[in-house]
């Protein structure tokens, strides 16, 4: 697992490298009462969810 800090507004890109369409960036934009607020942009394709509901939907295809 790669740990990363960044402060509020500061992104990271999650892609292979290359691909510009296939690229994350998951943005922080808030961090309060020991909460952080996240943005992720991605293509029109692209499936985001939360981590919980990813396993709910793999769950359900067994």
């Amino acid at each position: 697992m790669l740990v990363l800090s960044r402060k509020q507004l500061e992104a990271v890109a999650i892609g292979t490298e290359g691909a510009v369409e296939g690229v994350v960036k998951v943005t922080v934009l808030e961090v309060k009462h020991g909460r952080v607020k996240l943005g992720v942009e991605a293509a029109v394709g692209v499936i985001v969810h939360r981590w919980e509901i990813w396993e709910q939907i793999l769950a359900e295809k067994l």
